[in-house]
Parts: structure tokens; C-alpha cells; sequence
């Protein structure tokens, strides 16, 4: 059976609009079962237990901003860690679409999540024969936030004839550390355009200039097109 994977991960919350969290992110990346990822996989985790991080899910929001078990970590540690997973990324046969809203122009949840439901089902239309091509689609989420859950569930269910989905632990999908890594990254991209990075930011990734070029125009390589 000819089965597509799609894990989804968001960041932000469904809350009223604050300063500190002005965007809402989602995340789908796509993998063809068929396409053995399995070396990278290995490589990337091989990495990580050299590092320390044997079994541990990469969480990347949380190391740019030394949080939780990233407290007391070098940037130059973490951004290694980082990089890490950025180049399993770029090395894996996968694609992604990620979806950003700025939460000022919606008046409530109702209004962000109408929103969202439109806009991928719009892409999933747009990108039907790619889809139609699998026997099955399985979309692993972590369930994270109800209204996520939902609107997946329902849009899923009117665009495509044989979908499953999943509940996903973070530390047994790389893939889904990946799209944790694109949510970030797609975060990162909104701060460059507004020239607002973070002290965080630039002390991970040294400049304006190293972030665009060693990250955020390169990651591009692998977003699905329109």
C-alpha cells in the first residue's frame, strides 16, 4: 500500500492577541513511506547521542531561548543542536507547508480557526493529484490543541476518501521534530522581515545575515509549492 505520512505540529495558542506571541504557526511535512529515510534518521540520532541527547525530542523554541533542559547549554552548544536537525531536514526526501497567521486580524478562536480550515483545504484541492496518488494518508499529530485536532479531523474528511489519524509522542518522530523545526524557523522569518530578532536570536545565530543564509533561504528548498 502506497501510504503518505504528514505530521503537524504547531506554535502559539488559540488565545487573544498578546505582544509577546503576535502569531500562530502550523506545520504539515509529507513523507512518502516508499522513500527509505532510515540512514538520515540514524545519522541525526547517532548526533545527538554523541551530544548528550540520546532518546530526547529536539523541542527548538525552547533552545533558542535557553529554556527547560536547554538552561544551561552554550548557544554555541545549542546551536549546533540546531544545526543537527536542520541538515536531517535538508538531507530527508520530504516537503513541508507551513501556514502563518498574524492572531491582530482575527477577532476570536472561531474567526482564526474558519480560517485555517479554509486555507487547507484550499490546499489540499490545489495539490489533490499529488494526494489522490497514495492508497492512504496518515496525519500524526500530538493533539496538542483541540482545535487543531478538530479542524484535521474534518478537513481531512471532506477533501480525501482514506486518511487515519494518529497520536504521536514528540521523541518517536524525528519527523515530527521536523516540523517543530519549521514552525521555528517560519517564526524566525516573521521577526527577519520585521527586523525585530530577539538577543536570543542573534546569539544563536550569530547575525541577520548567517540566519538568511544558512537557514531561512535554504529551508525554502523544501517547502511545497502553490
Amino acid at each position: 500500500m502506497h501510504e503518505l505520512s504528514i505530521f503537524v505540529d504547531e506554535s502559539g495558542d488559540f488565545g487573544e492577541y498578546a505582544k509577546h506571541s503576535p502569531f500562530y504557526v502550523v506545520t504539515m511535512v509529507f513523507h512518502d513511506q516508499d522513500v527509505d529515510i532510515s540512514n538520515q534518521i540514524a545519522i541525526l540520532n547517532e548526533n545527538l547521542k554523541n551530544r548528550g541527547y540520546e532518546n530526547t525530542a529536539v523541542h527548538t523554541e525552547p533552545l533558542i531561548r535557553r529554556e527547560e533542559i536547554y538552561q544551561n547549554v552554550e548557544p554555541n552548544e545549542r546551536r549546533a543542536l540546531f544545526t543537527k536537525l536542520f541538515y536531517f531536514v535538508m538531507h530527508c526526501d520530504i516537503r513541508y507547508k507551513t501556514f502563518v497567521y498574524e492572531k491582530i486580524h482575527f477577532e476570536d478562536d472561531m474567526k482564526l480557526e474558519a480560517r485555517m480550515a479554509k486555507d487547507f483545504s484550499f490546499f489540499l484541492r490545489n495539490q489533490l493529484a499529488f494526494f489522490q496518488s497514495f492508497d492512504k494518508v496518515i496525519v500524526y499529530y500530538d493533539n496538542g490543541q483541540r482545535q487543531i485536532t478538530k479542524m484535521l479531523n474534518a478537513v481531512m474528511a471532506t477533501e480525501l476518501t482514506d486518511f487515519e489519524m494518529r497520536k504521536v509522542h514528540p521523541v518517536n518522530y524525528r519527523l515530527f521534530q521536523a516540523a517543530d523545526l519549521l514552525c521555528t524557523l517560519a517564526l524566525l522569518q516573521q521577526r527577519y522581515d520585521a527586523n525585530n530578532l530577539s538577543r536570543s536570536d542573534l546569539l544563536l545565530f550569530h547575525s541577520r545575515s548567517d540566519l538568511r543564509k544558512d537557514f531561512l533561504k535554504r529551508i525554502k528548498e523544501k517547502e511545497f509549492g502553490d
